[in-house]
């Protein structure tokens, strides 16, 4: 699956999709409340309420770069806090290589915020070590979301992720830590969208008058357009994650620019009085 914005093409990778069970990333949304929203079905929700997400990587290609943003749960990772996260042997890098990206042409990895689920294939293990799994890259973090974690990694999950998802790329000499609003490329501008983690960012791309927006984890879902003040059950700040999806989708309401969420998209989004709904895109 690949769409054009510009001289940019943006690819989805997908590592696991569901529908339902997710209850306890959004508590909220229960079946009733899912179901008196009828243009979530069926791309975003089933008939009987329940929602459709997926676990995916994002490649941007634009003339000049490579770049893989957010790297999902990654093989062999134990400690998750989601059981069945555990021990996974998906054939990610082989789905990226049947679409045209072997792992040793990516020459840059973005996490828009260092959770489970977003830095997973930045290490593989090799001989029972973790290694950098694009070799060829740069990993970028946000200085902020990387310093916030460095020191705050005190749960047992989550000090598993940094340690074999983050700390190896850090060792490898390949992480630049960039500010949230910097500028990655000619066509890609950072965009600060704090609340589900302290530094999450997303990236803006602009070619030739054509737009995109990945949202990263601003909304887990499309139903928290609908509901801006549905946090998520990781939101570190919950107020401060609502005020961002105001902000965020506010922004590029009622535009052509086309949204890739973190987990949905792509689609567009739409003011529908004091909030939103999302058109999906195929």
């Amino acid at each position: 699956m690949a769409w054009t914005i510009g001289k940019v093409k943006i690819s989805k990778i997908v590592e696991m999709e569901l529908t339902g069970g997710t209850r306890f990333i959004l508590p909220q949304a229960t079946p009733d409340q899912i179901r008196d929203m009828p243009w979530l079905i069926p791309d975003f929700a089933s008939p009987e309420g329940r929602l459709t997400m997926s676990v995916h990587s994002w490649i941007v290609e634009t003339p000049t770069r490579r770049i893989v943003v957010d790297t999902c749960i990654g093989n062999d990772k134990q400690s998750r806090g989601v059981p069945h996260w555990n021990g996974l042997d998906k054939p990610f890098l082989q789905d990226m290589e049947k679409a045209g990206y072997p792992a040793d042409s990516i020459d840059t990895v973005v996490c828009t915020h260092l959770h489970v689920d977003h830095v997973g294939w930045n290490t593989r293990l090799v001989d029972g070590r973790w290694v950098p799994t694009f070799a060829n890259a740069r990993y970028v973090f946000g200085r902020g979301e990387y310093d916030y974690w460095k020191t705050h990694s005190t749960d047992a999950a989550h000090a598993a992720v940094f340690a074999d998802s983050v700390q190896p790329v850090v060792d490898a000499g390949k992480v630049d830590l960039i500010d949230s609003d910097a500028r990655l490329t000619e066509e890609i501008t950072l965009i600060p969208t704090p609340g589900h983690s302290p530094g999450h960012m997303a990236l803006h791309i602009r070619s030739d008058g054509a737009e995109a927006l990945l949202s990263g984890d601003a909304a887990h879902h499309p139903c928290q357009m609908a509901h801006l003040d549905w946090a998520s059950s990781f939101d570190t700040d919950a107020q401060q994650s609502t005020e961002t999806r105001r902000t965020l989708f506010g922004r590029f309401a009622d535009t052509q620019t086309l949204v890739f969420g973190g987990h949905f998209g792509p689609g567009r989004i739409v003011r529908d009085g004091d909030a939103f709904r999302f058109v999906s895109v195929p």
